[in-house]
């Protein structure tokens, strides 16, 4: 049967595109589908949002070709550093503080302005001979059956894959389709962000302060700025996100502090609901989901892009690996595998940061004495720091080559 395409990915946000990239090689023929038109994601203006990339994470970009095109842009994260308290009152004397050069591999990860990230990304697909994109463009239905997968889009044009890939968000069409259920709650919470400027230099230091309406993340950015996600129940960030630009600093200050000096805003802020969202099932007959179609995380530790990443190196492996073997890389033995891989890790990543929240966004007196002595204790003892430090770094667990600096 005449395939129009071997892989159909729908969603061209950054987890898309990166999996485009890590298969092209491979001699594949790859399709984006994307519903956005180019412009908005061709923007360069920053609008404030920026990832935290574990070490892992650079690595994929690197084996992808595409950290090059970033690392001028990147601010190297040397140190972690978790306190505890209220806004005004300043941290609790119990902390957790993470140092590098506690582990042989270099810095824990980078941070990276969505815009530069995105524009390498598109920038790298257009180069591809392998690669197709189509802008402005919806799948408004998919049937697969024994040998593939047919697309049909909004236009009417239908497309023919072996496999689709969805990378379409936590509201995931894709996964929709193929009947996939989730699992999922809000959690009352909304994430402000932005990016300041401050007179101090960071020394390429995160810290995130717990507080009992949610945590705040200070990140560092180049040169003396940081980017802040800054979580608030949603009632009062409804009331500070209406804030003229003044208004809004002078409530973030007393929650920032003054260690970094008199800060500014450096860039559009904006607010995000949070929730968690977590598929039954990652595979579907030739079907796979990646990024948030399959797992949408509190950003309380910053690795929702993180497990995206790991995804998609995981994916790219069990496809070319199949395709080297001769094998249908889009049937359910070969999708399997990847679900096998994958499933209890990102599952874990989706209990694990909402426990975190509930603990640490909680003001019991009882439970702010435990937690600030568990802190306490993993700060002191360096096996268990250690631990925590490569677990920043995405180091812990069965790694993809990619992410172990190998090639596909």
């Amino acid at each position: 049967m005449k395939f129009d395409t071997d892989i159909a990915i729908v969603g061209g946000g950054l987890n898309g595109p990166a999996l485009a990239l890590a298969l092209a090689e491979s001699g594949l023929k790859i399709t984006v589908i994307d519903a956005l038109p180019k412009a908005p994601r061709a923007a360069d203006g920053f609008d404030g949002r920026s990832y935290a990339l574990a070490l892992t994470s650079v690595r994929l970009l690197e084996g992808i070709g595409l950290w090059d095109a970033v690392a001028d842009h990147a601010q190297p994260m040397l140190e972690i550093k978790v306190t505890d308290g209220r806004a005004g009152e300043g941290p609790s004397p119990f902390f957790m503080h993470f140092d590098h050069a506690e582990i042989e591999e270099g810095p824990m990860g980078h941070m990276v302005e969505d815009r530069h990230l995105r524009r390498a990304l598109m920038e790298a697909v257009e180069a591809s001979n392998q690669i197709e994109v189509l802008n402005s463009t919806e799948v408004s239905a998919q049937d697969a059956d024994l040998t593939g997968i047919t697309l049909t889009l909004a236009s009417g044009k239908q497309l023919r894959a072996r496999l689709c890939v969805g990378a379409d968000g936590r509201s995931s069409g894709t996964a929709a389709r193929a009947g996939i259920k989730r699992t999922g709650w809000a959690y009352g919470q909304t994430a402000l962000v932005c990016a300041v400027a401050h007179e101090l230099p960071h020394h390429g230091i995160a810290h995130q302060f717990f507080m009992p309406p949610g945590p705040l993340a200070i990140l560092p950015l180049t040169s003396n700025r940081s980017s802040i996600v800054w979580s608030e129940s949603a009632e009062n960030t409804a009331r500070i996100h209406a804030l003229d630009d003044s208004a809004y600093l002078d409530v973030l200050r007393p929650r920032f502090g003054d260690f970094l000096g008199e800060i500014s805003l450096a860039g559009a802020r904006y607010t995000y609901p949070l929730s968690l969202s977590l598929a039954h099932e990652m595979v579907a007959p030739r079907i796979a989901l990646v990024g948030d179609s399959a797992h949408g995380v509190h950003p309380i530790a910053g690795q929702g892009l993180n497990a995206g990443f790991r995804d998609i190196a995981a994916l790219s492996e069990v496809i070319v690996d199949a395709q080297r073997r001769g094998e249908d890389f889009g049937s359910g033995v070969a999708l399997a595998r990847y679900q096998e891989w994958r499933r209890f890790d990102n599952t874990s990543l989706a209990l694990a940061t909402d426990s975190f929240n509930k603990l640490f966004s909680n003001d019991n007196i009882f439970v702010r004495i435990a937690r600030d002595i568990g802190m306490g204790i993993i700060s002191a003892l360096p096996g268990l720091r250690r631990t925590f430090i490569r677990e920043a770094a995405g180091l812990n667990g069965d790694l993809p080559r990619l992410m172990r600096g190998l090639p596909l």
